[in-house]
């Protein structure tokens, strides 16, 4: 590619043609000029522009037809497309054959020179490539990988190794915020203990009501109440040799609390309507994100119990701790997920990667894998910039005091609405990645309906299955 960037304009609108010829003047670039589809194609083999802009309609071959030969010959090349129409179905269109960009008719000089910058960024800057030993060979690997290169996470392997030797009846506590991991921890020491034959069973302790909990965890009789039509066995006798994996322990009850103390002193249990005695064989590990020792000062929690479970202990740090660990973690997401939506990216230019290094993540890792899976889909270059995710690092979890408010307007109403839009956005956002997308936790938290919380959340067009 020469110094001076190439760059195509095909339009059958001479006024166009026009205004792209004066700015490739003013501001250096070398030009290419077509007035319909064909000879744009023709321009594009012979003088293999860097960029391209193309006009839907135009004489002999249009805009989507001219695009989807240049991205079959030469798919890294950005081509933008250009309508008088802002259809959707076109957009749509445009975008699945591969466009960098989609403009609207009238053209807007600055907009142009945005987007030109944004494209030879993505072919000329400098990337931070992909790390080319990660592969996905199987769905194990895809789901259940710890990562990370930082002091704390060399702890938290060097524990693993050390509590998947000791035998089952040793109990694990994992501590740690939301998204930080506290399964997959608990899956690394269930896989590479000498037992892990048996089955890792999981439940989310905060998804039942109690009643409900107790006969997912012990099991019943047939008979042993209102519609308990059959025997069902429960979690602790399926677990067998396995692990037991009690995700959100703050959130049991005092009775289930308990219940749960008894099963781990005697290591047997009872199913409900049964008085036969039933021995539990299988490793228990519990996690939460809350501060347990504040829930035992409350009486939320007994102290019995949290000794009795804090035999082994792990702390997982929040990622705004192990910031070391974010390129690492980015590329693993960018691999996976161009490997999951069949995508090619080479990596993440310098900007974008420095956004992701700025920002605290109180999402944790999980917030970081959504961010990236968002990229990929939306990147149409070899490289993610910083316009596919600036929009979701913004420094919202920044103190009120640290932050400036955007006023967008003069006008005392329209810039009252902006801001109060932008903080209903960035709450509902905050409040669906702590609970993990659990639309009805986030509400209660929120002390709003559910209903409320569900139209805001359409209000904004958040998904909640983008924070799960």
């Amino acid at each position: 590619m020469a110094d001076r960037p190439k760059i195509m304009i095909a339009d059958d609108d001479e006024k166009i043609l026009f205004a792209f010829s004066e700015l490739f003047k003013k501001d250096n670039y070398n030009g290419v000029i077509a007035q319909n589809g064909e000879e744009a194609l023709n321009l594009a083999n012979s003088q293999k522009p860097d960029i391209v802009f193309l006009d839907i309609t135009m004489p002999k071959l249009n805009g989507l037809e001219v695009l989807e030969e240049i991205k079959e010959k030469y798919p890294h090349t950005p081509v933008i497309i250009i309508t008088g129409f802002g259809a959707m179905r076109t957009a749509v269109r445009a975008i699945q054959l591969g466009a960098f960009e989609y403009l609207s008719k009238p053209l807007d000089i600055q907009k142009i020179r945005d987007v030109i910058k944004k494209a030879l960024l993505s072919i000329r800057g400098n990337i931070i490539p992909v790390d080319g030993h990660i592969h996905f060979d199987s769905d194990v690997l895809e789901r259940y990988e710890l990562l990370g290169n930082c002091a704390q996470m060399m702890e938290v392997y060097k524990l693993i190794g050390s509590i998947s030797t000791t035998p089952n009846n040793t109990s694990v506590l994992i501590l740690g915020e939301s998204g930080t991991g506290k399964e997959l921890v608990a899956r690394a020491i269930h896989n590479n203990s000498s037992k892990d034959g048996g089955p890792f069973i999981a439940i989310n302790c905060a998804a039942f009501p109690e009643n409900l909990l107790e006969s997912e965890l012990f099991g019943y009789e047939r008979g042993a109440f209102t519609g308990a039509h059959d025997r069902k066995l429960g979690k602790f006798e399926v677990a067998q040799y396995g692990t037991i994996f009690l995700d959100e322990i703050a959130n049991l009850s005092l009775n289930l609390q308990q219940k749960l103390l008894r099963v781990l002193q005697s290591r047997e249990f009872e199913r409900l309507g049964s008085n036969e005695l039933i021995p539990v064989n299988a490793r228990f590990i519990a996690a939460t994100n809350v501060d347990i020792a504040e829930e035992i000062k409350k009486g939320n929690f007994r102290e019995d119990l949290f000794y009795r479970l804090n035999v082994a202990f792990v702390h997982l740090a929040p990622l705004r701790e192990r910031k070391e660990d974010i390129p690492l973690l980015a590329n693993y997401f960018l691999a996976k997920y161009n490997y999951n939506l069949k995508k090619s990216i080479k990596g993440f230019s310098d900007e974008a990667m420095k956004l992701l290094l700025s920002y605290n993540f109180p999402g944790n890792i999980r917030e970081l894998q959504n961010i990236i899976e968002r990229a990929v889909m939306l990147t149409k270059s070899t490289v993610i910039l910083p316009d596919s995710i600036k929009e979701l690092v913004q420094p919202f979890s920044q103190t009120v005091q640290e932050a400036k408010m955007p006023i967008t307007s003069p006008n005392f109403s329209e810039a009252r609405t902006h801001i109060i839009n932008q903080f209903e956005k960035e709450f509902v956002r905050e409040l669906l990645l702590k609970n993990q997308g659990n639309v009805s936790k986030a509400a209660k938290e929120s002390c709003m309906t559910r209903q409320n919380f569900q139209r805001m959340m359409k209000k904004h067009n958040i998904r909640a299955s983008e924070y799960r």
